[in-house]
């Protein structure tokens, strides 16, 4: 049976740029030769398509940027880009949506949409502590378990088995802005009550002393302990993608003094680096969804500790593979230029984060 030949276009030009149409799409700019108003299904179709298609370019795009490393930059520099995702647009998507999943709450950010809970009685205070407590001595005891199996393999170095990251940070949280724990500023919260105190403010520069005056710090601590420092946390978490998007020209120059002889574009290295950010939001996005996966099926927290230690193992050898990959270079050669990058992206992670946190402490008390 003869297949039906598509309908002629509803106009000779291209209704967007107005070239001269010779089939159902425009041969200038791609557009579909229709004039009538697209339908609910093919609105929808455009919203979902891509993440129901096996064969899209969001699918295509994201296995090899999750497991072949370097593949998406590599194949972007030598021209084959149709089939994926524009870099910069594939990193907004990812890391608003970790954010989402990582940090929505809704019954906290549209509570108007929920009925307020009734204030619970002494006796299930006394009973949800108790609850709490139990479950947190074998959430413990599971972790230091599987801690001490991977020292005993020598996945991970010895040191302390008795001791949990929630006993390291019990107690005020010290936040060093300027020097450190033993000098310089520090600005100090109390987790349980949400108090704040500050200290060493004259071992800061001028220009940041003129910025956090005294009257700034402690309306800041009052803000802090009024809310039990949600609004200094939220400020935080709006700051640190701008911190990161400052990170990436910075880590791209890093690249670029490391590779003199790549004959590549500044842009180039920086490209590199919207891919590893990207797979970087993407392997905490599925981190943060396997442990709440975890949590609804009751699955062993050893489980969730060990796919951990795994994502943590793979990033860096991710990054590692990337630069292989991109920059063809030996494995004595990469791996120098490795150690590098990676002790400047820590040192440049942690000056970007450090300003977010100043920033944030700055606006808080606004």
């Amino acid at each position: 049976m003869a297949r039906k030949p598509a309908p002629l276009p509803d106009h000779p030009n291209c209704l967007n740029c107005g070239t001269e149409l010779r089939g159902q799409y425009c041969g200038s700019c791609g557009q579909r030769a229709r004039g009538r108003l697209i339908s609910l299904w093919e609105l929808l179709q455009d919203a979902f398509g891509d993440l129901f298609e096996l064969d899209s370019r969001l699918w295509r795009t994201l296995i090899p940027l999750l497991a072949r490393p370097g593949k998406l930059t590599l194949d972007y520099l030598e021209g084959r880009r149709a089939r994926y995702m524009p870099p910069f647009r594939m990193y907004l998507v990812l890391s608003v949506l970790f954010f989402v999943i990582a940090f929505f709450d809704p019954e906290d950010d549209l509570s108007i949409l929920f009925e307020p809970q009734p204030e619970p009685t002494p006796e299930e205070v006394v009973a949800l502590q108790e609850e709490t407590a139990a479950k947190r001595e074998a959430a413990e005891a599971e972790i230091n378990e599987a801690l001490e199996e991977l020292r005993q393999e020598g996945i991970i170095p010895p040191g302390k088995t008795g001791e949990t990251a929630a006993e390291a940070t019990d107690g005020p949280a010290n936040i060093t802005i300027y020097g450190d724990d033993a000098g310089g500023f520090n600005f100090q919260i109390d987790p349980e009550t949400g108090d704040c105190e500050f200290s060493g403010r004259e071992d800061l520069p001028d220009w940041l002393q003129r910025r956090l005056t005294k009257e700034r710090l402690e309306a800041t601590c009052e803000r802090i302990g009024a809310d039990d420092g949600k609004t200094l946390g939220n400020l935080i978490l709006d700051n640190i993608p701008i911190a990161l998007i400052v990170l990436m020209p910075l880590m791209a120059l890093v690249l670029k003094g490391l590779y003199p002889l790549s004959r590549r574009f500044f842009v180039e290295h920086l490209l590199f680096f919207v891919h590893f950010h990207s797979f970087f939001f993407l392997i905490l996005t599925l981190q943060v969804l396997f442990a709440r996966l975890a949590n609804l099926v009751h699955l062993p927290e050893a489980i969730k500790v060990l796919t951990i230690v795994a994502a943590a193992f793979y990033i860096p050898v991710y990054l590692y593979k990337a630069m292989r990959r991109v920059y063809g270079q030996g494995h004595f050669f990469t791996f120098t230029k490795y150690v590098i990058l990676s002790i400047t992206y820590m040192i440049g992670a942690g000056m970007t984060m450090l300003g977010a946190l100043l920033f944030a402490l700055v606006s808080v008390s606004a």
